[in-house]
Parts: C-alpha cells; sequence; structure tokens
C-alpha cells in the first residue's frame, strides 16, 4: 500500500468523528504555555482572563463581531470596567463587524476603545490583523481566532479550527511594550504612515529564544518577515499547519529546498470561506511536490490556524504564510526555539494527518485542469493584493 492510501482512507472513515483536541500545557524557556484548539475552550479561557483581570485589560482583534461570541466578550468588558478594571481595546476599522455604537457601553463604563484606520487615508491600505489579550501584564493570549461565532463554533457547525494559546512568564512584558506602542499611534488622529514604518523598524525582536516578531509594510523585511526567511534559508525539517498559503517567491524557493533536501509537511485549508485563498494554495502546489513535500489538505471543517514547527523553532500567532501577511498586514507572532516544544507541536500537527487528503502529485495532476489553473491562477494574484474581506465575497467556483 503507497503512503497515499491510509490518508485518505483515515479522512474518509474519521472526518464525521472528528472532534478539536483537548487543551494541553507545556513549559518552554521559563514559560507556561496553555494550547486550546477547541473553539469553547478558546471562548471559555478569553472570557476567564477577563473576569479574572485585577488591574488592566489590553485587547487587540481584527474581527470583533455584533453577535453571540462579540456580544457576551463585550458584556465581559463592561463588567470588568465597572469594577474598575482598566480596559483598553482596539479593533481593526476594516475587518471588524461591530459599530461604534456596540462599544458604547464599554466607553460609558470607563473603557478605552479605538479603531485601526477608522478613516480613508494612507493609513487605510495597512490592516491590523493581530490578536492578543493581555491581563494584568502578567498573562498573554494569542492565535489567529478573532471575536466572532465561527471562531468558537464546533467541526460540526464548520466552525474554524484554530489555536488559541496562553502564555505566562517575563517575555509578557514584551507584548506589553508592543501594544502601548501600538495603543498610542491607534488612539492619536494625526498618526501618519510613516511613523507606523518606523514602529515596525525599530521593533527589536531580539536573538533570544523567545521573540515577539511584528509583520508590517516597512523599508526592507519585517522582524516577522525576516525572522521566518532566514530560518526557512537554513532549515532541514519543516512542518506547517496553515490557513492561507501564498507566500513570495523567494520564500517558495526555500521551503522546496527544504522538501528536496530534507522534509517538509504541509496541512492546508480544505474546506473555508474565502475560495480564493484555496485557489491561491492550490496554484503551488505542484512546485511543491515535484520537490517531495508531503501536502495535506484537513477536511473536517474550516481551517484557521497559523503554525510553524520549523527544525526547533515553533512560530505562533496571528500571521499566514501569504503576501499580506508577510509583507503588509500588522501581524504578531511568537517563535520559542525549545526541541522539547517543537516535538509536542509536530505531534500535535501529525493528529490532522489522519482527516486530511493526502494532494500526491498524481492526485494533483488529474485536478488541474485548464479552467482550474486559470482560477488558481488568478486567486493567487487576488489575495496578494486585496483584504481577506473582500476576496472572501468573490465567488470563482472553487
Amino acid at each position: 500500500m503507497t503512503a497515499t492510501e491510509p490518508a485518505k482512507q483515515g479522512a474518509n472513515t474519521d472526518i464525521a468523528a472528528w472532534q478539536d483536541p483537548v487543551p494541553f500545557e507545556a513549559e518552554a524557556q521559563g514559560l507556561s504555555f496553555t494550547f486550546f484548539p477547541s473553539g469553547k475552550d478558546r471562548l471559555e479561557r478569553l472570557l476567564g482572563l477577563i473576569t479574572g483581570a485585577n488591574r488592566s485589560l489590553k485587547l487587540c482583534f481584527y474581527i470583533f463581531a455584533n453577535d453571540d461570541a462579540g456580544t457576551s466578550v463585550r458584556d465581559a468588558l463592561v463588567e470588568a470596567a465597572n469594577r474598575g478594571v482598566d480596559v483598553t481595546l482596539i479593533v481593526d476599522g476594516f475587518g471588524a463587524g461591530a459599530e461604534d455604537s456596540f462599544f458604547e457601553e464599554l466607553a460609558n463604563a470607563g473603557g478605552r476603545y479605538s479603531k485601526f484606520s477608522p478613516r480613508w487615508s494612507q493609513r487605510y491600505l495597512i490592516r491590523n490583523h493581530q490578536k492578543m489579550v493581555i491581563a494584568d501584564d502578567e498573562t498573554a493570549m494569542i492565535g489567529g481566532f478573532n471575536v466572532e461565532h465561527d471562531y468558537f463554533a464546533p467541526p460540526e457547525e464548520n466552525g474554524w479550527h484554530d489555536l488559541g494559546l496562553t502564555l505566562k512568564g517575563d517575555a509578557v512584558g514584551g507584548l506589553v511594550s508592543w501594544f502601548d506602542q501600538l495603543e498610542q499611534w491607534t488612539s492619536n488622529p494625526k498618526a501618519n504612515w510613516r511613523a507606523m514604518y518606523r514602529m515596525i523598524r525599530q521593533w527589536d525582536a531580539g536573538t533570544g529564544s523567545v521573540r515577539w516578531l511584528i509583520g508590517g509594510p516597512t523599508r526592507g523585511w519585517s522582524s516577522w518577515a525576516k525572522c521566518v526567511g532566514q530560518d526557512l534559508q537554513r532549515g532541514k525539517r519543516l512542518d506547517m499547519m496553515m490557513a492561507y498559503f501564498s507566500p513570495s517567491p523567494s520564500l517558495l524557493r526555500r521551503i522546496g529546498r527544504i522538501s528536496k533536501n530534507g522534509e517538509a509537511r504541509l496541512v492546508m485549508a480544505g474546506k473555508s470561506d474565502n475560495g480564493a485563498t484555496l485557489g491561491a494554495t492550490r496554484a503551488l502546489y505542484g512546485y511543491l511536490l515535484k520537490r517531495g513535500a508531503q501536502v495535506y489538505e484537513f477536511q473536517p471543517c474550516k481551517l484557521h490556524a497559523k503554525m510553524i514547527v520549523l527544525d526547533d523553532a515553533v512560530y505562533v500567532g496571528s500571521a499566514n504564510f501569504d503576501m499580506r501577511s508577510l509583507f503588509l498586514n500588522l501581524e504578531l507572532v511568537l517563535r520559542i526555539e525549545d526541541k522539547q516544544l517543537a516535538d509536542t507541536m509536530r505531534a500535535y500537527l501529525a493528529k490532522h494527518v489522519p482527516v486530511s487528503e493526502h494532494i500526491t502529485a498524481e492526485s494533483h495532476r488529474r485536478d488541474a485542469t485548464l479552467g482550474r489553473r486559470i482560477k488558481w491562477a488568478v486567486s493567487w494574484f487576488l489575495v496578494t493584493v486585496v483584504d481577506y474581506t473582500v476576496t472572501r465575497r468573490l465567488n470563482l467556483g472553487l
């Protein structure tokens, strides 16, 4: 039996029975982590951080919706502000679905609420795609999830399969420093694009085993793009679970080199509410498969997770591996170099392989008809230049 057969057989038999993994803990580089693969667990922990805060809450989200999930989080923030907690909330002006009136009660309770790029200008081109929560400057929660029902819904409702994590330790102080700079810029109506360039360019991620990497538009590569690019240049083993995958040609070649000379295992989205992102990813399969990459598409539900394990380094945060997340959107990524943690996260990724379709060179040739290749090429172009919320509305038949 070929390597393809068990993966496809597993996908066919196990999809309906798939349940999001339970939370799991890890220690690495003096930090305590708890990972939350399940939406209900992420929401419960998010609300727990808010209700348990005593002094301060600092939050930033790309999407904050006026639905049941958004209302529960907002009401918890209002209650926190009413009991004297210093609450600061930043949402993206383009991605957030909730109107200003939705947050009036928070402002009336003494909380601070601001929108990133609230009006048409040069700065409106930038999307704040970061997701973070900091409670009492001691505990942080990051990941790929937004505040909207689908990001907490179970697989049987085709909710987003994502990954959130909390961490405690000295590294939280670095995130507090970045949030304070971000909030100062966002709340200043006169802040210009050049100031944001400088913030990103001057951010010092350090060279240690734990680094907060910031992505965004700047001269040269941001700390996020530069660091992952350097690791790919010299890497030998790559495991990636990625919702949106359409990197630059130079980074794709580096993944191809690892695939050819080492080992590359990629778990991509098989389902999404954004067909253009699926097409953009599939446009690159041929190149990767020729070089020996193992490619899988996750089948139980929509995939929104963003995780890279590159040799002994683990990357987790808000960034997809596409042109917008690498070079345009503001992103937040935590890089931890720790072999034990890398092994833990590789084992976590491996749980997704049996419920994923194994894409082989043969199956990809069969699927890559002329019409589909044209749609994939158009998709790749669109997702490199157009915001996710726009491409999500396009129907390309994918």
